[in-house]
C-alpha cells in the first residue's frame, strides 16, 4: 500500500464513507466464513477510469489482508475483474497499474492476470513519504485472450 494501515474503527468508517463508496468501480473480495454462514470483506479490486482525454485508460489497483497472501486470490479476483471491465467501462481500452520495483508478488499478480511490463518510471511516486521507481505494467481490452 501507498498508505498507512487504517488502525481505528473511526478511519474505518471515514475511509469507507469518503474513498470506498464513492469510488466508480471497486468490488470487494469477499469470503465466505463457513462456521457463521457470513461473507466478510477481505480485500478490494480498484479500477479508477480517467476522464477527458484519458478516458481511455483507467489504473488498477488491489489489496488482500496479509494473512491470505500467496494464496492466489488477488490473481484470480483481478483476472474477474478484468473479464467484467471493460464491459462495464466501455470507453477504457487500456487497464495500468504502477508497482515498486521491491514488490515482486504483486508484479507476479499482474503477470498471471495478463498484464504486460512496459517499463521502469524512474523516481514516479511517493509511498509512505518517500519518492520511489516503480515499474508500469498494462493491459488492452484487445489482449484479453491472453488471460
Amino acid at each position: 500500500m501507498r498508505w498507512n494501515p487504517i488502525t481505528s474503527r473511526e478511519e474505518a468508517l471515514t475511509h469507507l464513507e469518503t474513498v470506498a463508496i464513492p469510488h466508480p468501480w471497486r468490488r470487494s473480495i469477499g469470503l465466505l466464513d463457513d462456521d457463521d454462514d457470513e461473507d466478510r470483506s477481505i480485500g478490494y479490486i480498484s479500477i479508477f477510469p480517467g476522464s477527458g482525454d484519458d478516458r481511455s485508460r483507467a489504473n488498477v489497483g488491489y489489496i488482500l489482508a496479509a494473512e491470505y497472501w500467496g494464496q492466489g486470490i488477488v490473481t484470480a479476483a483481478l483476472r474477474i475483474a478484468v473479464s467484467t471491465v471493460f464491459a462495464d467501462l466501455p470507453e477504457v481500452v487500456r487497464l495500468q497499474a504502477l508497482v515498486e520495483i521491491e514488490h515482486r508478488a504483486s508484479q507476479r499478480v499482474l503477470e498471471k492476470a495478463g498484464f504486460l511490463r512496459e517499463g521502469l518510471l524512474r523516481k514516479y511516486g511517493y509511498c509512505k513519504g518517500e519518492i520511489r521507481d516503480l515499474f508500469i505494467y498494462s493491459l488492452l481490452s484487445t489482449d484479453q485472450r491472453r488471460i
